[in-house]
């Protein structure tokens, strides 16, 4: 069973995906299959955690629309230093969670956002992933990914606390995780195994609030980038 799962998480990293569909059918897709090789108590483990993701209330306490985005100072993938403040000095900015590289609906939602950057130029904001991955690990998913946009090492997700994004893991989901990979080689000892950022995104104005939301407690739901770019265009 562990050797199919992880060929499934490793596969799916490589999916290509029809220019015509949205993110949502893509996820959508990508679960369909997905769940079709699993074994129902490792979909039932997986249910049982994103239940425990909801009953936690941190959609509720996270930041929401009309509150102020609390400023950082991260680092990109190549060691330099991103400041939030600096860059809602040129416009708008769109940021975005993702939980790692080796998330299989991760790295289709960055594509998305990649395809979509263009757009989200043009209505002048900027994007910035944000991520616990550590900078070697980043600059693989952007490199994979062919990622053109700011992504950030937050490292022990301390941006993610101060926004409220943070969960625990079950224990179940935990070790399930381990069967696929060592989380402390991608976000380093300190992080742990045990928490990881909701998949959130925010769009924040010139003057620092948030004015569009998406928080959902299911990591298969992602922000439409179609929907982010019309949000932009109506500011």
């Amino acid at each position: 069973m562990k050797s199919t799962l992880l060929t499934l998480f490793l596969t799916s990293l490589m999916v290509s995906h029809s220019y015509s569909e949205t993110l949502r059918e893509q996820l959508a897709a990508r679960e369909g299959a997905g769940s079709k090789k699993v074994n129902p108590e490792v979909k039932a483990e997986f249910a049982k955690g994103i239940e425990a993701v909801k009953d936690s209330n941190v959609v509720e306490t996270a930041k929401q629309i009309g509150d102020k985005a609390p400023d950082f100072m991260l680092k990109n993938a190549t060691g330099e230093s991103v400041n939030l403040a600096a860059e809602l000095k040129k416009g708008p900015v769109v940021l975005t969670w993702y939980r790692g590289g080796w998330c299989p609906y991760c790295n289709i939602a960055m594509a998305a956002m990649q395809k979509e950057l263009p757009n989200i130029k043009k209505a002048g904001g900027s994007l910035i992933a944000l991520t616990p991955e550590l900078p070697d690990k980043t600059l693989t998913t952007k490199e994979k990914n062919e990622l053109t946009f700011e992504v950030l090492t937050d490292l022990n997700n301390q941006v993610a606390e101060e926004y409220g994004l943070v969960f625990n893991l079950t224990p179940g989901v935990e070790k399930l995780y381990g069967n696929f990979f060592d989380l402390e080689k991608y976000n380093g000892t300190e992080a742990g195994t045990d928490k990881l950022p909701l998949a959130a995104t925010y769009i924040v104005d010139q003057s620092g609030t948030i004015v569009w939301a998406f928080l959902h407690h299911d990591y298969h739901m992602r922000a439409e980038p179609k929907d982010i770019v019309d949000a932009l265009n109506n500011l």
